[in-house]
């Protein structure tokens, strides 16, 4: 009986050993895997951020080339005497943004892009006022030298001013009689649920502004074109040339719109609707909504964004 006992044993032992080695086997087999799957892991985030800095590189080269032509623009403009508030304002939009630190995400980087987009529209619309105003100049030049000023002719002067300026009070007379009234401010989410008042940006898809315009028997009927402004906390006006935004005359200056609408106006109560997609989230604070027609403000409304 004891001489049986190693030899059953010795079978026994072997097994063990053989399923501890197969157990090593295949820790060693996941271990590999889990491994080279990190490593993949790691390479494609490396990847993604080589090409996201790349990205950013070749945005502060757009923004400096966009800086660069747009101060072109308004050193030639203010020689000829233009007006160029709005593009020394979106210089040093361009500049503060160059100037930050921050990492920018895809998102952000795309939405510039698409902003340097819309300025490159801005800059030839820019050139054509350019030759516009050298042509000017130059008809005023040859003019100032051909031209001999008399008494009769200054008085002839004064006298057309006058008529303009008694024109001008007139319309201005008319166009305050124009309202904007019932002014409602929405956001409108991806399912197109309205909220009204204070909203959330993940209720703010787009922004809808309404309003009722007034009736007005003094304006003669025609077309109109209504411009609103959406003003951010930081007293900028939100616009985005890609986006239908652009520039219209205020008093002899010019301004932002963020939208607008032609009309045919016809002395009665009108109601209007504006969409706007922003493509991007609002900064939390309070709107200010500006409504504007024939060069004046008929309306203006608050909203707040959390």
């Amino acid at each position: 009986m004891s001489n049986n006992t190693p030899s059953g044993k010795a079978p026994n032992t072997e097994k063990g050993k053989n399923i501890l080695i197969i157990v090593l086997i295949i820790l060693v087999i996941v271990s590999g895997v889990k491994l080279y799957m990190d490593h993949q892991d790691k390479n494609k985030k490396s990847e993604e951020i080589i090409i996201l800095s790349e990205e950013n590189n070749d945005l502060n080269l757009r923004l400096d080339s966009m800086t660069y032509q747009l101060t072109l623009r308004i050193d030639e403009i203010e020689t000829l005497g233009g007006d160029v508030d709005s593009l020394k304002q979106i210089r040093d939009q361009l500049i503060e943004e160059r100037t930050t630190d921050r990492k920018r995400s895809a998102t952000e980087i795309a939405n510039l892009n698409r902003k340097i987009d819309g300025y490159s529209t801005l800059l030839r619309e820019k050139d054509s006022e350019i030759l516009a105003l050298r042509e000017q100049n130059q008809e005023l030049y040859s003019e100032n030298k051909q031209l001999k000023s008399t008494q009769a002719e200054i008085e002839e002067e004064v006298a057309q001013l006058n008529i303009k300026q008694q024109q001008l009070t007139e319309k201005v007379t008319k166009a305050e009689r124009l309202r904007a009234e019932n002014i409602v401010v929405a956001a409108v989410n991806s399912r197109g649920r309205e909220r009204e008042d204070n909203f959330r940006n993940r209720q703010l898809d787009k922004l809808k502004i309404s309003f009722d315009l007034t009736e007005n028997d003094l304006t003669p009927a025609g077309t109109k074109d209504i411009f609103v402004q959406v003003i951010a906390p930081n007293n900028q006006v939100i616009f985005d040339i890609a986006r239908g935004s652009g520039t219209f005359d205020l008093e002899g200056k010019e301004e932002f719109f963020t939208a607008k609408q032609d009309i045919l106006y016809n002395n009665s109560s009108q109601k209007l609707t504006y969409y706007y997609e922003k493509g991007s989230d609002y900064a939390p604070g309070t709107y200010k909504v500006r409504i504007f027609a024939d060069g004046f403000q008929i309306g203006n409304r608050e909203f707040e964004v959390r």
